[in-house]
């Protein structure tokens, strides 16, 4: 019976094909859009998560995601350096200043003032260079994508000279920092170099980073942080997803990734499940001929069953290899990397064409059980 099945399914190519390219449509549109939703997302706390020195980060207690920032007070450093459990806290500076090529390209950065003494928050994986010359007077280092945007078709190599606000520096070395939300070239050097950049005022301090004594728990040591000095203390994790819940309440991007996923779902369900009514209501006499020979109900319910897991199997295998191979091809480039196939897509797109196979199966198996033998010899 299983092979009648196949060949009933298979019968007809334009409506096999049509099935399965339905359905791998619908399995491509929801991995594509849900991994590449996933990976803007998280590049909203990437430079969050590039620090890997520290666990925790203090500001001020209004800020709401790593762009925000009002700076602290000196003395706000002290104050966390003499909480119960920290083992050590340094400072961080985050600005914005305007890179400008001696050729007159330039751009906005995001530069990064690391603590003089440690370079805490230095970027470890580096292209080109080394972090350790952040220690020579005005110098910088560039991540590869910001290199390549300011230098267009021209091989990486320090030793350059860029203007930061008007200020010299030499770029020593050239990192693969993580892309961030916005494309601006990310820049870290020392923090005493950086208030340079920016300019003088009253305070500077953006955010002080602070690794807990062995032995003491993250959240706690935040909870003690925040309740002796009255700034806000979060752990690296809670920062990063702090980021990712600000763009999702106050920017458009859930609603236009929400109506692509939406599409994707709609035209799976039902071009795949009116399709699929379709071939089996046109199939309705074999159906009704296997049950005049005795063919039980259970018997060709399988059938159906069997004929819509072929389809669901061969369009979602097609659709992950469709969206496997866009990946791949967009893995290397600068502005798409960071990108990927994501795991759990793959599952909730299984866990949904699954879903829409069983509704499109639905309708079609009620036709089936509720079919009379002698509509065959009508």
């Amino acid at each position: 019976m299983n092979f009648v099945a196949l060949r009933m399914l298979t019968g007809d190519p334009s409506k096999y094909f049509g099935l399965v390219f339905a359905i791998a449509f619908c399995t491509f549109l929801l991995e594509n859009q849900t991994s590449i939703f996933a990976g803007i997302m998280k590049r909203t706390g990437h430079q969050i998560l590039d620090v890997t020195d520290a666990e925790i980060w203090v500001m001020d207690p209004k800020t709401e995601y790593f762009e925000q920032t009002k700076a602290l007070k000196e003395t706000d450093l002290a104050r966390v350096r003499g909480v119960e459990g920290v083992a050590w806290a340094v400072r961080m500076f985050k600005g914005n200043p305007v890179a400008r090529t001696p050729q007159g390209k330039f751009a906005s950065t995001f530069c990064l003032g690391l603590d003089d003494a440690t370079l805490t928050g230095a970027p470890r994986k580096m292209l080109l260079g080394s972090w350790e010359r952040l220690t020579e007077p005005d110098t910088v280092v560039i991540d590869q994508a910001g290199y390549v945007l300011l230098f267009p078709g021209e091989p990486l190599a320090v030793g350059r000279k860029l203007d930061l606000n008007d200020h010299e520096v030499t770029v020593v070395g050239i990192s693969d920092a993580s892309a961030p939300f916005v494309s601006f070239p990310v820049m870290h050097t020392r923090y005493s170099t950086a208030l340079k950049f920016q300019g003088r005022q009253r305070t500077e301090l953006s955010y002080v980073l602070v690794r807990p004594q062995a032995g003491v728990d993250e959240a706690v040591l935040c909870a003690r942080i925040a309740a002796q000095t009255g700034l806000r203390a979060r752990t690296t994790r809670e920062f990063v997803w702090d980021c990712v819940r600000y763009y999702l309440k106050n920017t458009g991007i859930p609603v236009n990734f929400g109506i692509t996923i939406g599409v994707a779902l709609v035209v799976g369900t039902v071009v795949a499940g009116q399709t699929f009514y379709l071939f089996t209501v046109e199939n309705l006499r074999q159906f009704g001929a296997l049950k005049a020979i005795g063919v039980t109900n259970g018997r060709l319910t399988g059938m159906v069953l069997l004929q819509a897991a072929t389809v669901g199997v061969l369009g979602f295998a097609l659709g992950t290899g469709l969206a496997a191979v866009f990946f791949q091809a967009t893995l290397n480039g600068l502005a798409t990397r960071g990108i990927v196939l994501l795991w759990q897509s793959v599952a909730l797109t299984g866990a949904c064409i699954l879903a829409v196979i069983l509704a499109a199966s639905l309708l079609s198996i009620r036709r089936v059980v509720t079919l009379e033998p002698a509509t065959v010899f009508r």
